[in-house]
């Protein structure tokens, strides 16, 4: 880190001395780790490490950003003089005085992944991928990833602020593959928190594994998904990837802020059935999105993006405070120094709700269990959504009965987030990785088991 704090304040007065209002200083130390076993044997062992700094100037609501991996006094006053130079030629001068602060970490880690020994590691990954190929002889080949995180940033403003935090995350990914002979199917299973090795106490290796494995076969002996409009079952954790996508794109300042979201203007508005309460919470301990401060250095919140129906709030950046007026919530994230932050999700999960899950799925006539939900794409300006189900089943008669495989998803957020009119009580999160103009970033998605009266389903 930039141990001297005047250097910082130089900086800081450079970026500034063209007429910019306002100035930040963003250092980066990461170490990254992944280790890949295929089928038992180690395929690849990667580590890295990514260091330098950003530095962004703000005049209103236009913004110059640079970065540098050259962290010497010279490197960093060459980058903060371009800032300026492209921010403007007039002159200003700033008295600037950084306050260090400390910050309350509330996400302890008991075993760094990044010091460990690699054996450690990929003993836990051969105790998966062994676990998902003995699970049935139909599976014929499992691979097994093991991604590590040691991230510390500092970030200085113009305003005084000075702050250091660390963060540390541990997720282990395994894939499994089932084949008849004449063709293959996919399974898997890719938890990870805001933790470190003991993360492995709460997700067993064997059991990502065997869940992997289980899904594999599920599909392989699945028939085809029927098509149409039908009501639909989501389950939980993962299920929660619809709303992030269809919705929760369309509440960061990212989009409202330049009114390319299908929410602009409608803070106050009945949005969504009264039984929908979705939030964004950045502070729950040891979550795979969760940090102690956001890239800006404010403390993250648990924000109340929709209750009962009615939206509440957006998720906004700095930039998208001054843009928009409304205050600042903890939400600015980017991938790394390279990337000029702006609003992005955190843990962001439909709340508990007043169904029974047995219910939920006894309410049904004829339609789909979506038991595990994959990747997709959304157009946060119409919210129109397509995501894959990786794991389904038809309910008849209030009974989950046969598995079906090739289903997908399609609608658009406003409408989906009007037809969930049943919300269970067993909310879970899934993990993911977000991608969006700042970068990708650790995002949890989450949901109870949900009902939607009518979607598209698409099949066979």
């Amino acid at each position: 880190m930039i141990n001297n704090q005047s250097i910082i304040e130089e900086i800081l007065g450079i970026a500034v001395s063209t007429g910019a209002d306002f100035a930040e200083v963003y250092w980066e130390l990461t170490r990254n780790g992944n280790i890949t076993l295929l089928s038992g044997k180690i395929d690849a062992i990667a580590d890295n490490t990514i260091s330098g700094v950003g530095i962004r100037a703000f005049l209103g609501t236009r913004t110059v950003y640079g970065s540098t991996s050259d962290i010497s006094r010279e490197g960093l006053i060459k980058c903060a003089r371009s800032v300026a130079e492209a921010m403007g030629e007039g002159r200003a001068e700033m008295n600037i005085v950084l306050k260090p602060t400390a910050v309350n970490d509330i996400h302890p880690v008991k075993i760094n992944p990044i010091s460990a020994d690699n054996k450690i590691k990929c003993d836990l990954l051969r105790l998966a991928t062994d676990a998902a190929r003995a699970y049935d002889n139909r599976i014929v080949q499992s691979v097994g990833n093991l991604i590590t995180v040691d991230h510390t940033i500092q970030i200085a403003n113009t305003e005084g602020l000075f702050k250091t935090d660390r963060h540390v995350r541990t997720r282990m990914a395994v894939s499994a593959v089932a084949s008849s002979g004449n063709e293959n199917q996919n399974g898997s299973c890719s938890p990870g928190r805001g933790m470190g090795l003991e993360v492995f106490d709460l997700f067993p290796p064997e059991e990502i594994g065997r869940t992997a494995a289980a899904q594999a076969i599920t599909n392989l002996e699945a028939d085809y998904c029927p098509a149409g409009q039908m009501p639909v079952a989501i389950e939980n954790g993962f299920g929660g990837v619809i709303f992030h996508e269809a919705c929760g794109h369309s509440l960061e300042a990212t989009s409202v802020a330049v009114g390319r979201s299908q929410m602009c203007g409608k803070l106050g508005q009945k949005i969504a059935n009264e039984k929908v309460t979705a939030i964004d919470d950045g502070t729950i301990p040891n979550a795979w999105g969760s940090v102690n401060i956001d890239d800006e250095g404010n403390p993250t919140q648990r924000n109340v993006l929709i209750e009962n129906g009615v939206l509440k709030s957006y998720m906004v950046d700095r930039l998208g405070s001054r843009r928009m007026g409304m205050p600042m919530t903890g939400n600015s994230r980017r991938q790394g120094y390279t990337y000029e932050p702006t609003s992005r999700m955190t843990n962001t999960f439909i709340d508990n709700g007043p169904d029974k899950n047995e219910d939920i799925i006894a309410s049904i006539e004829y339609g789909l269990y979506a038991k595990s939900m994959g990747g997709g794409s959304v157009n946060p300006l119409t919210g129109a959504f397509n995501f894959a189900v990786n794991e389904g089943y038809i309910v008849r008669n209030g009974k989950i009965c046969e598995a079906v495989r090739g289903a997908s998803l399609i609608g658009t957020g406003s409408d989906i987030l009007q037809d969930i009119d049943m919300v269970g009580q067993n909310l879970a999160t899934g993990q993911g990785m977000c991608g969006s103009s700042s970068g990708s970033v650790p995002t949890d998605v989450g949901q109870p088991l949900i009902r939607v009266s009518k979607i598209t389903v698409g099949g066979r």
